[in-house]
């Protein structure tokens, strides 16, 4: 297992997930706080980087796209601070983070996780119900319902509406939007069949945000919604123009008969060995997932390896 400690919140990798625990610090923001613990998938990761600075470096995490509900419905807007696929990470642990980041990267390369779309999220969202109150009014969300209400700070003409609620089965699409500058934000709910052109501030289908510190919980309810409704890429291809495959989950029938595990590893070097030639991966790339594969085999009590060398292609791939 690999694992990084901070006053930034704690990242342990157990090989077929991350889980990503806030910290209590008052740097933490008040949406991951309130997320709470996350657990990502590994096939739900698209890549991790790690990028030093002076005093202080930052993990990073990079989804595949349409994997998370969250970063769906916020659309890549959340604040350093909020979002909760970032660690900052203090420079006497450089080296801790740089190995976690090659525990997952190898993983990554093993299983053979592809870095494109999906057409189904790989995180559950929010959990309901939840109810947020920020800006010009309250937003709540059952599962099966918004229900919006207005406080006295709600423009007249779209607090004469009275208490929104609106069906999850009418929605079209939820939208969270934070403040910029002297740009309000908003968070808002399109209907199927009803167009607008009226600003948050007169739409009484949003919630209109000012930036103050409660903002950033209304992308939950966002999140929440978005979780619930039809994925926006259910019908997307990958790259080779099939359609987006997830792996099974634990249990569940492939189908065909689970290849030998060492015959599997044998395959991934020979795989490795021409990803390499052609270009596809780089030397450090190509060195760190081999290590992976050959580390596997070495814990693996069925296998068993003689000599130095593993043929590949009429090649030889060295230890």
């Amino acid at each position: 297992m690999a694992e990084i400690i901070q006053r930034d919140g704690t990242w342990s990798f157990e090989g077929e997930a991350l889980r990503l625990t806030p910290g209590r610090d008052k740097g933490v923001g008040l949406l991951r706080r309130t997320l709470g613990e996350l657990t990502v998938p590994l096939e739900a990761l698209a890549g991790v980087s790690f990028e030093q600075g002076r005093k202080s470096g930052r993990l990073r995490l990079r989804l595949r796209d349409g994997a998370d509900p969250l970063l769906q419905a916020t659309g890549g807007k959340l604040a350093d601070a909020a979002d909760p696929y970032q660690l900052t990470v203090e420079s006497d642990r450089y080296g801790v983070a740089e190995y976690l980041v090659d525990e997952v990267r190898n993983a990554l390369l093993l299983d053979q996780v592809p870095p494109g779309p999906v057409d189904a999220y790989l995180l559950p969202g929010p959990p309901v119900p939840l109810s947020v109150s920020a800006g010009d009014g309250t937003a709540s969300f059952d599962g099966e319902y918004v229900r919006l209400e207005w406080n006295w700070k709600t423009e007249e003409a779209k607090a004469a509406a009275g208490t929104r609620t609106l069906a999850l089965t009418t929605l079209a699409g939820v939208e969270w939007h934070p403040s910029a500058g002297l740009e309000d934000g908003y968070l808002r709910f399109s209907v199927h069949g009803v167009e607008t052109k009226a600003p948050p501030k007169y739409d009484p289908n949003s919630v209109l945000l000012w930036g103050f510190k409660r903002d950033p919980l209304m992308a939950l309810v966002a999140a929440a919604v978005q979780a619930r409704l039809p994925h926006p890429a259910a019908d997307a291809a990958d790259p080779r123009g099939g359609p987006v495959r997830h792996r099974p989950a634990a249990g569940q029938d492939c189908g065909h008969v689970p290849e030998d595990g060492h015959d599997a590893l044998l395959r991934r070097l020979r795989e490795l060995g021409e990803l390499h030639r052609a270009g596809v991966l780089t030397d450090e790339e190509f060195t760190l997932a081999k290590r992976a594969v050959l580390k596997r085999m070495s814990s693996d009590e069925s296998a068993w390896v003689t000599g130095g060398n593993f043929p590949v292609d009429g090649g030889v791939l060295a230890k």
